[in-house]
């Protein structure tokens, strides 16, 4: 009987089992949303987060205080073309087509092909949009943005019509789409209006799957127009330095409504937003405005005025809040970084690295020794970020500067006959990571005096 008893137990027990739902698998991870919010000619001074001295952004000052803020973080370039050109390849100013916004063959459109951040994101399954300022193809080039990755472009793709605040056209995937102007130059004649709406426009409309969101916002690039400047009008400044002051507010109005649409969409906690600019502040407003936070030079210069840039990452949940990382970084990082949240591999041919370990707060392994920099216009220059050492010169074999960023953070005391060991480093780096272009010429001196060349930086705005 006993034996009977234990056979129906066992037979009971094994009916029961297979009446059970069969393990569920675990799901997928959730491929997170990526914000890039790049704004035009913009100093790292500008931004209250980085010590502002005639304004407050109060939003983005909120993306810092629930994010992270980099204090060591730079653009591709010190101009936009090349800058863009980083950002959408993750390879730096010495390997990319565009090196300065003019070349020997006139503009130069990425290639077929071409591997971009939309373009590796699109593969992975993510909706692809980008809004404001394109510049790395013209319609119907092999570069046009909808050709390079994107769903869609709405917006500016020639560089020239950007500076066009009261343009009776925008571009929409390479087709010329009206904007009727009333004469009257009010918010709604104002292009920046319909492009920020165009971008909440489509996070709203792919808000349930992963969506790339390139936000290349033209604010505060010239020509510096805005329907109003109240909140400056009292100040003593030009009327360009007021405009450009009301600009940089339209921006951070405009992060307010795109932090506040994402919130109310409900996915807040799933999407990463990051705000970054293409490059320093122009001259201009260096004087009234300190825009490039004290630091020497402006755009279109390898000092760190014309490079060093903001750089604010949020992301609720999984970035700590608060903090502040002197992680040495640039756009050219984004690529890798978005390969890594998306799951993909990251593509052979790319000079940046995942920031991912560091926006988590997690043991950042992979770095950068160093940072290269070159510029062809307005005249050619190098420079390299190692460590606290910041190298600078005119040509590629000119006479090195040398500067201790942590001591001289405004590049004011060239200490190259102290530190030969340091000079032969940096140069050796410049050598390596140089590869000679056939649309630019690089000198190998250069003829006129470094200050003289530094007075027309601002020159021949694009």
């Amino acid at each position: 009987m006993k034996l009977i008893a234990i056979f129906a137990l066992l037979f009971g027990c094994i009916i029961a089992a297979s009446a059970s739902p069969a393990p569920v698998a675990d799901a997928p991870p959730v491929k997170p949303n990526i914000v890039f919010i790049f704004v035009d000619d913009a100093g790292i001074g500008d931004f209250s987060a980085y010590g502002c001295k005639y304004g407050v952004t109060p939003n983005i000052d909120r993306m810092a205080a629930e994010g992270m803020k980099f204090t060591h973080a730079y653009s591709g370039s010190a101009v936009c073309a090349p800058s863009r050109c980083v950002l959408m390849t993750g390879q730096h100013t010495g390997h990319i087509l565009r090196r300065a916004n003019q070349s020997k063959h006139g503009l130069l459109a990425l290639p077929e092909g071409q591997m971009t951040v939309a373009r590796l994101l699109q593969e992975a399954g993510y909706a692809t949009g980008g809004f404001g300022k394109w510049g790395l193809g013209n319609p119907g080039t092999t570069g046009a943005a909808e050709k390079q990755g994107f769903d869609l472009f709405f917006g500016y793709y020639d560089q020239k019509h950007a500076h066009d605040f009261y343009t009776d056209y925008l571009v929409r995937n390479g087709v010329d789409e009206p904007l009727p102007q009333s004469g009257r130059k009010t918010w709604e004649d104002y292009s920046h209006t319909r492009i920020a709406d165009e971008t909440l426009k489509f996070i709203e409309q792919n808000k349930d799957r992963p969506f790339f969101c390139y936000a290349a916002w033209t604010p505060p690039h010239g020509d510096y127009v805005i329907p109003d400047n109240a909140q400056y009008s009292e100040e003593p400044w030009p009327e360009i330095v007021r405009n450009y002051a009301a600009m940089v507010g339209l921006i951070d109005k405009d992060v307010g409504r795109l932090l506040q649409k994402i919130k109310d969409l409900g996915i807040d906690d799933n999407t990463l937003v990051i705000f970054s600019s293409d490059n320093g502040a122009n001259k201009e407003f260096i004087e009234t405005l300190a825009s490039t936070g004290g630091l020497r030079g402006a755009k279109r210069m390898l000092y760190e005025g014309g490079i060093r840039t903001p750089f604010i990452a949020r992301w609720p949940g999984k970035i700590p809040p608060d903090t502040t990382s002197d992680l040495l970084t640039s756009s050219m990082d984004l690529l890798p970084t978005a390969a890594e949240l998306a799951g993909v591999p990251v593509p052979p041919a790319t000079d940046g690295i995942s920031i991912l370990p560091t926006l988590l707060g997690k043991n950042q392994v992979a770095k950068h020794e160093a940072l290269y920099f070159e510029i062809y216009e307005p005249y050619f220059q190098q420079s390299v970020r190692l460590g606290d050492w910041k190298g600078y010169r005119l040509g590629t074999k000119a006479p090195l500067e040398l500067y201790d960023l942590k001591s001289d953070p405004a590049e004011k005391d060239n200490l190259a006959s102290n530190h030969p060991d340091i000079v032969g480093k940096i140069e050796g780096i410049m050598a390596v990571e140089h590869t000679p272009s056939p649309h630019y010429d690089a000198p190998e001196q250069f003829k006129k005096r470094a200050e003289a060349s530094e007075k027309k930086s601002g020159e021949a705005e694009l």
